[in-house]
């Protein structure tokens, strides 16, 4: 699977503080939710994009290794963790792992490509939620599914989403992966 972004920053070449600045920058230009891909070859840029991300509330995913070029995944925050739940069926994620024991269990990940690919619960479907709509008749109607995003706001969108549509039972995630204790897989 293709890390999807929606912008690349090519930072190769520049050290600090260089890197920051210009990831600063780029996402200042981005909307929310929007994942930005940072090319680097500062090795000090591994710990200061992470501490920035931190410190500005912004998401880093990850990175990935290529030889010299070490590529960053960062998500522009949108301040979602102060977004009023509104899908009434809600369980946490020490019920789910309960759950997963239950080999019927579908659980469908509405984050983007990039965040599910470098960690998600094993098992779990990839249906970033802006493809939600389209891809919804892959799942079954009368399964109960669970939707997970990464702090549960993301995932109480698609949930209502897929109520909507006719499914009878979709339960939200919360508080979601930015605080999963349970097994992970990444591709």
């Amino acid at each position: 699977m293709a890390i999807q972004t929606n912008v690349t920053l090519d930072a190769i070449g520049l050290a600090c503080p260089m890197p920051i600045v210009k990831t600063k920058k780029a996402m200042n230009a981005m909307e929310p939710g929007q994942v930005l891909e940072v090319l680097a070859t500062d090795k000090g840029s591994k710990a200061d994009l992470q501490a920035w991300a931190a410190s500005s509330g912004h998401q880093y995913i990850g990175i990935i290794e290529e030889g010299s070029v070490l590529k960053h995944y960062l998500r522009k925050s949108n301040g979602e963790e102060e977004t009023e739940k509104k899908h009434p069926y809600v369980i946490s994620n020490e019920e789910l792992v309960e759950k997963l024991q239950d080999s019927s269990v579908i659980i469908v990940d509405v984050r983007e490509a990039a965040e599910y690919a470098f960690t998600h619960i094993p098992g779990a479907v990839s249906i970033p939620i802006g493809d939600l709509e389209k891809e919804a008749s892959s799942l079954n109607k009368e399964a109960e599914i669970y939707v997970v995003c990464r702090t549960g706001n993301r995932s109480d969108l698609a949930a209502q989403q897929l109520a909507k549509q006719g499914f009878q039972h979709v339960i939200n995630v919360v508080p979601g992966m930015s605080q999963w204790t349970g097994a992970t897989e990444s591709l």
